[in-house]
């Protein structure tokens, strides 16, 4: 049942990948810019004989749906060919050495939503229009209605130009870059025991991550506490307590569990946001990964850097309802998985 599912979903997955190939496709093409002039544009005097040469090169003197056939076969086998803005590297390894990053501080400001937002959640669902309910009201209302690039730069002028706490750009301290093995620098740290590379990664984590926490941890927070009110007001609820199990356990076991059910697309959604509103947190901060690539890739016209980079976020957001299923499965038995 399971193995039929997920080839269900997965052949879903390319009609989804071809149109969203396609729309960037035209897009970039068709976006004001040449690709070779700014590749050329620091080169100085340059004739029309090395345009054209460099242009067909890069197979840009072919029709469109020429080029589109090309990059989708290119891409059915993982490569996007190589970056005009990176010369003599390929977008596979430019894309494969930012990943990391990318991952790391999504990582980081996930756990920071969810291991604030569930608590709250549940905290503001057993007391109503109490104190800590208003306030994480007000909160959360805060939370959705900032942009993440003003929040990140209130956080930057606060903990790192006044207070001078933390870092407001980069990924580490360059003296203090650990030992490589997977390319994410907390875990490389922890591996190799090299705990001043830990802090120090960890550190430059706290602004970006926090400042990309925030909308979804104010959703994520507001849907708990509206499904636990919901469901402690069920009858299995309070027959729980009649019996007079510990709060405690009705919360946790018979409340909490039920609540989490309709959370869970919520949560798969906000961590498909938080890929991609990464291009705005990962420029304000200057954070090296593939955000900020993004940024860069469209700004010098590199169509295939940003194809892949934008492919790499559809197959996220995908993979991440797909998740989403098989939880809400999980945690609610009365769904059937075909």
């Amino acid at each position: 049942m399971w193995g039929r599912f997920l080839r269900q979903r997965l052949l879903q997955l390319i009609p989804v990948l071809i149109g969203v190939s396609f729309i960037v496709f035209l897009t970039m093409h068709l976006t004001p810019g040449d690709p070779i002039e700014h590749m050329l544009g620091q080169a100085g005097r340059v004739t029309q004989e090395q345009i054209d040469e460099l242009r067909a090169h890069y197979g840009l003197d072919r029709p469109l749906i020429v080029q589109y056939g090309l990059f989708l076969g290119n891409a059915a086998r993982g490569e996007f060919g190589p970056s005009y803005s990176h010369h003599g590297r390929t977008v596979r390894s430019v894309v494969a050495a930012r990943l990391p990053a990318t991952l790391e501080l999504t990582l980081f400001a996930f756990v920071i939503a969810i291991v604030f937002a569930i608590p709250a959640g549940v905290i503001a669902s057993l007391r109503p229009h109490g104190l800590f309910d208003r306030l994480a009201t007000v909160g959360a209302l805060l939370g959705i209605s900032m942009p993440g690039f003003w929040l990140g730069i209130v956080l930057m002028i606060i903990f790192g130009l006044q207070r001078h706490w933390l870092p407001i750009s980069g990924r580490i301290d360059l003296a203090l870059i650990p030992e490589y093995v997977t390319g994410v620098h907390t875990l490389d740290a922890l591996l190799t025991a090299n705990g001043p590379a830990f802090w120090s990664a960890l550190k430059h984590l706290a602004l970006p991550g926090v400042a990309m926490a925030a909308p979804m941890a104010a959703m994520v927070m507001r849907m708990v506490r509206s499904s636990m009110i919901g469901v402690l007001a069920q009858d299995y609820v309070q027959f729980a307590r009649a019996k007079g199990l510990p709060e405690t356990t009705v919360v946790g076991k018979h409340a909490l569990r039920n609540a989490l059910i309709p959370t869970v697309n919520i949560v798969a959604l906000q961590t498909g946001l938080l890929l991609s509103g990464n291009m705005i947190i990962e420029t304000v901060f200057q954070f090296p990964g593939l955000g900020k690539l993004a940024v860069d890739a469209i700004a010098a016209a590199d169509y295939p850097l940003v194809q892949a980079v934008v492919l790499i976020y559809a197959v996220s957001y995908v993979l991440l309802n797909l998740v989403a299923d098989a939880l809400h499965a999980a945690l609610d038995p009365r769904v059937q998985i075909a």
